[in-house]
């Protein structure tokens, strides 16, 4: 299976489980969502590299329709976040604190 491939079959895969109650597919709460980072960004390599504002930022554009809840969309977009926070660590170009020091561009 081609890479871009599994890991899109992979983040539908992993909402899915947590979004499964008992059979019947739902949102996943906010503190069911806590939770999933906690368990999934448990890696120290990872954790190192995904720095807390990162974390925070994703955690804050979650919720969009307010809802108290995180659907595919919110879920994806939050993913997204985590993916380009960790992108910049692995670069070196620091989080978004050191932002104003570096400029604004995006890679």
């Amino acid at each position: 299976m081609p890479h871009l491939e599994q890991v899109i079959v992979s983040m539908v895969e992993m909402f899915e489980e947590y979004a499964n109650e008992g059979g019947k597919k739902h949102p996943i709460s906010m503190n069911e969502f806590k939770e999933v980072l906690e368990k999934e960004l448990e890696a120290p390599g990872l954790k190192e590299k995904i720095h807390a504002d990162d974390v925070r930022e994703a955690v804050e554009m979650l919720d969009k329709n307010h809802d108290g809840e995180v659907n595919f969309r919110e879920f994806s977009r939050c993913v997204a976040v985590l993916a380009k926070g960790y992108y910049k660590q692995k670069r070196g170009k620091g989080s978004k604190k050191a932002k104003g020091k570096e400029g604004d561009q995006e890679d």
